[in-house]
Parts: structure tokens; C-alpha cells; sequence
């Protein structure tokens, strides 16, 4: 079965270095985090060291495009096509439809489905924290007050 590489988080690692990370470590491809596509809950997941699993879909950008998978993570490894990935059978659903949103991406913008990062200011002085969400237009990002 096709799927796209994918792991655990280390403890207090954020959602893009882990994706980051773990492609690098599947597949020695090289990338930048660029959005969050989805995410998929799950309970009483027998892998899942008896917690809820919840397995986040990143959006990144590759700066490497030659592969060097490891043998001990994966059988085997290589670049796909999109529509090819989207039709084929031999893959696990979360592929199936990550590649069909991917192919919305690019047909009708990623803006219509990436959750981009914004980090903020915590109550806590001198702590921060991610958001992901949708884009907001220019004009609610500037605004100051309610018209």
C-alpha cells in the first residue's frame, strides 16, 4: 500500500518539524513546512500506546527532490503523480483523499485548504504558541476596531 512518510512527534517537537523530520528520515528528502491539510482523530488505536492518535497531514516544500529512503521505514520509495496516486487502489484511504485535496490545491489554490501558522503571544510573558487556521483576508488582519 501507498502512503505518504509519516511518525511520532518527539516530545515538545511541533507539528511541522515533525513532518519535516520524519520525511527526511524516510525518504533523506530535504523540506520546509508550508501548511497544515488535515488531520485524522482516532481511539483505541492499537499503536497508539493506548491514547488517542491523531496523525496531522503537513503541506511542505521540497528543497531536495533526490531520494535516499531507509530500508528499516520503508520497502520502497518514490516520487508520484497526483492523479495517479488519487486513482489508484493500492493506497490507504487517508492517501487516497489527501491526494485528492492536494489536487484542489493546486487546481484552485491552496488557499482554499491550507491551515497556515501564525505564532502569537501567550498570556505567559515571554511564551508563545502556533495557531493553524485558514488565511484571513488582509482587511481582518488590520483591523482595529468593530465598524
Amino acid at each position: 500500500m501507498w502512503k505518504f512518510p509519516g511518525g511520532l512527534s518527539e516530545p515538545g517537537e511541533d507539528i511541522g518539524d515533525t513532518a519535516v523530520r520524519e520525511v527526511f528520515e524516510e525518504t533523506g528528502i530535504k523540506s520546509e513546512f508550508q501548511s497544515l491539510l488535515s488531520i485524522r482523530q482516532q481511539h483505541t488505536s492499537p499503536g497508539a500506546f493506548g491514547k488517542s492518535d491523531m496523525y496531522i497531514i503537513c503541506r511542505l516544500r521540497p528543497y531536495s527532490f533526490t531520494i535516499d529512503f531507509c530500508p528499516h521505514e520503508c520497502l520502497r520509495c518514490e516520487w508520484m503523480d497526483l492523479n495517479d496516486l488519487a486513482k489508484t487502489e493500492n493506497t490507504t484511504p487517508i492517501t487516497h483523499r489527501v491526494a485528492r485535496l492536494l489536487l484542489y490545491g493546486y487546481r484552485e489554490g491552496f488557499d482554499k485548504i491550507d491551515f497556515t501558522m501564525e505564532e502569537l503571544p501567550a498570556v505567559h510573558t515571554g511564551l508563545f504558541y502556533k495557531l493553524y487556521h485558514k488565511e484571513l483576508p488582509e482587511s481582518y488582519k488590520t483591523m482595529t476596531g468593530m465598524d
